[in-house]
């Protein structure tokens, strides 16, 4: 059984690491990258890490579906303007 968490939370914590640069995708904030050296210090990488260990499965979800929203917005956009 600690194999399977330790998997769960191996997972979620090589989530985090790959996530760290599309991050505003999991968040109800900023839509956007932030300014690059801001907010990018270890100490904030590691509460990222350690947030997405736990909570890999909702901010998988949470990714996917601002993933498509950008995509259905884009693809709105580009049909109002061909009008």
């Amino acid at each position: 059984m600690t194999i399977v968490f330790l998997a769960f939370f191996g997972f979620g914590a090589c989530f985090g690491l790959a996530s760290w640069s599309h991050r505003h995708l999991f968040s109800e904030g900023h839509t956007r990258p932030g300014t690059p050296g801001r907010d990018d210090g270890p100490a904030a990488r590691l509460l990222w890490v350690l947030s997405c260990s736990a909570l890999w499965p909702l901010m998988l979800l949470s990714g996917l579906y601002s993933a498509g929203h950008r995509v259905w917005v884009r693809a709105r956009d580009e049909r109002r303007q061909g009008r």
